[in-house]
């Protein structure tokens, strides 16, 4: 059995922006509500998360320039 997924179809014409607002605690239901302690775990890990990320744009920006470089020294 194959499986099959639906393509979402996208407008072409550009919708207006929307702003999202996050809810307040008492409005969010309660399976949505994290303790402080799960709220600065997951930023802490998210945080972490970035700065990985930077590393390695850095390094490929780095590997970049270096190869740049070595290509304008050969020719």
């Amino acid at each position: 059995m194959a499986n099959r997924t639906a393509t979402p179809s996208v407008d072409p014409t550009p919708a207006a922006h929307e702003q999202l607002v996050l809810l307040s605690p008492p409005e969010l239901p309660i399976q949505f509500r994290l303790d402080q302690r799960t709220r600065e775990r997951g930023l802490a890990h998210i945080a972490a998360l970035r700065a990985q990320l930077a590393a390695r744009a850095a390094d490929r920006n780095t590997a970049d320039r270096n190869t740049a470089s070595s290509n304008r020294h050969a020719a």
